[in-house]
């Protein structure tokens, strides 16, 4: 339970998984510097938003869960979690609730709010990708929502058109700096030759993409390695993973170097190209100038319900702005060893072919609000200026 907040708005956030806790993170630095009075924060988050100066009434872990084969044995704990906070947005009556993606937990929280009568003003981060699949949602969450906060330019009209404040604030990794991250320095410290072919492998932040990816990207490396003589591994990872990824990847026909979060920049910077499983990793791969093949394996469940409701044809960001496919991706059946050592290969021998890669991202990212307005900056002037109307006569 959090203790009753200081004089000054209390800003109630939630985040079910690592990027919206570092969206939050920045959303409340931003709110702290663009206030004028003192701002107070309870909720839900990880270890971004606890720097930032929130305790969380649960571990941010818990939520952390993806497809609807993955969330059934833990609806149980779900449930009891949208319960406990909806009781504690109730009991602290905060200026405004900001929920930040995690759109399953965060609107079910909203909705137990509305049906017992509890009227805060609500902004949710991130839009649902009613442009990529159920354009029906718009509608919907038009009826619960006070404003929404974009990520990409081209989605406040669909929910404008349904009576929703929406505003583009820019996607948070335009605001990653790889400024003074020296990978030379990160091979040095893991005794890595500066002429080693290095591949970073990114296998997902959550429990069940670890499970599903290691195997196949294993499975890469193999074919790789008799191509690219001294070819390393890097993989960052998260804590409540990192276990399972190093024993996973202790059998890998190449050395292997797993590192933790604040090593991940680094990596990046040290490696010649990256493997990932598709998220928002792909785009800090492009902020950190590192060419790059995205991969992803779905439970067969989730996977046949996403083949009939799914519209966009490409699954990385980067793909989705350019209308290309400038960044390989191989998503379920096409998700092979195979085919994932074709692409690496490609990357790690063609000076070229890096280079057109890296120069298409650079575009989609200028989209994405790169040299703009921070976003977080962006997001805090919203939330803001709804705290502030509330508070008028």
């Amino acid at each position: 339970m959090t203790d009753a907040p200081d004089a000054g708005p209390l800003v109630f956030l939630i985040a079910g998984e690592n990027s919206g806790d570092l969206l939050g993170a920045n959303l409340m630095r931003a709110l702290k510097d663009q206030a004028d009075e003192t701002m107070n924060f309870a909720g839900v988050g990880g270890p971004e938003m606890s720097q930032a100066g929130l305790t969380s009434i649960f571990p941010m872990q818990d939520l952390a869960v993806m497809g609807v084969f993955e969330i059934l044995p833990r609806l149980p704990l779900l449930l009891k979690r949208i319960n406990e906070t909806a009781n504690e947005v109730e009991r602290l009556n905060p200026s405004v609730l900001v929920t930040i993606d995690a759109p399953d937990f965060c609107f079910r929280v909203i909705k137990k709010l509305k049906s017992r009568g509890v009227n805060i003003p609500t902004v949710h981060y991130v839009a649902p990708s009613v442009w990529a699949w159920r354009p029906g949602r718009a509608k919907k969450v038009a009826q619960f929502l006070d404003h929404l906060l974009c990520l990409l330019p081209f989605e406040p009209p669909y929910f404008e058109k349904e009576g929703l404040a929406a505003t583009f604030v820019g996607h948070p990794v335009v605001e990653t700096s790889f400024a003074g991250v020296d990978g030379e320095a990160f091979r040095r410290h893991h005794h890595i030759s500066p002429e080693a072919p290095l591949l970073c492998v990114l296998p997902g932040s959550r429990s069940g993409e670890v499970e599903r990816m290691m195997g196949v990207f294993g499975e890469t490396i193999a074919m790789l390695a008799p191509q690219f003589l001294g070819l390393r591994v890097v993989i960052p990872t998260v804590a409540h993973v990192e276990d399972r990824v190093r024993a996973l990847s202790a059998a890998w026909s190449v050395p292997v170097v797993v590192v933790k979060g604040d090593e991940k920049a680094a990596a990046f910077r040290a490696s010649t190209a990256a493997l990932a499983t598709s998220g928002t990793v792909a785009l800090e791969l492009a902020m950190a100038e590192r060419p790059n093949i995205i991969a992803y394996r779905f439970n067969a469940l989730t996977h046949k319900i996403a083949k009939v409701l799914v519209k966009t044809p490409y699954a990385n960001l980067i793909n989705i702005i350019l209308g290309r496919e400038a960044v390989p991706e191989f998503v379920q059946d096409v998700c092979t060893a195979e085919n994932l050592s074709r692409e690496l290969a490609r990357l790690l021998g063609d000076e070229a072919a890096r280079t057109a890669q890296l120069a298409a991202a650079h575009e989609a990212l200028k989209h994405l609000g790169l040299n703009g307005p921070a976003p977080g900056s962006a997001a805090a002037k919203v939330v803001l200026n709804l705290i502030k109307k509330e508070k008028r006569p």
